[in-house]
């Protein structure tokens, strides 16, 4: 899955001499929390976050009016805060490289590009969607999981017998155990009863985890 698959689009954005006021009533509009900053041709020259227009605002323990205030800070304009180191991903970057590039550089969106062009934004909410559909996290069905030796062919064996069952595997997802020599897989199953799909993958199992049976949401 690639970043352009799931990615904002239109994006929104505001040019470098907009007041923060305004750039804030319009994350506020749209419910965003970020703005790309575009010049007059379009260029990509910054970012704009929610955070960094509060942290701009002046203390509640200024002796300042609110007359004042609202003067102070609409004569402030995006390019006096906004990030110009922005860091970007492209169209066909992998999803889970553009996660990852969020998660180690602690930030909550990235600018897409294509050909040098701004094209779109992909945020954390964009990649919390993907994770429910890669879960099956609305659809009805039990939830597995199960902890199993981390040797080729694990995942074969425990799905060729719930296959074998008659279940059909909506999502799997898998993740490391305690150490190396283990492995976590967690299952989206539905088409089995609960008591079934416990008596059919203990076999194949070093342990099950949790195992429960979900309704749509």
């Amino acid at each position: 899955m690639l970043v352009g698959e799931r990615m904002s689009q239109p994006v929104i954005t505001v040019r470098p001499d907009t007041p923060i006021l305004d750039a804030y009533g319009l994350m506020q509009k749209e419910k965003i929390r970020r703005l790309p900053v575009v010049d007059k041709k379009g260029n990509l020259i910054g970012m704009l976050a929610e955070r960094e227009i509060l942290h701009a605002s002046p203390s509640q323990a200024t002796s300042l009016s609110i007359w004042e205030l609202n003067y102070l800070m609409s004569r402030v304009t995006v390019n006096e805060i906004m990030t110009s180191d922005v860091i970007t991903v492209n169209v066909d970057t992998p999803l889970e490289e553009a996660a990852m590039i969020m998660a180690d550089n602690k930030i909550g969106g990235l600018p897409v590009m294509r050909d040098g062009k701004l094209v779109g934004i992909v945020t954390e909410t964009d990649l919390f969607k993907v994770f429910l559909e890669l879960f099956g996290a609305r659809e009805p069905g039990i939830r597995l999981t199960v902890l199993v030796d981390n040797e080729p062919g694990e995942i074969s064996k425990l799905t060729s017998a719930i296959y074998n069952a008659g279940g059909n595997i909506m999502a799997l997802g898998t993740s490391r155990g305690d150490d190396t020599n283990t492995g976590e897989i967690t299952l989206k199953v539905e088409g089995i009863r609960e008591a079934d799909l416990r008596e059919v993958v203990k076999a194949h199992v070093q342990k099950i985890v949790d195992l429960r049976s979900l309704k749509a949401i």
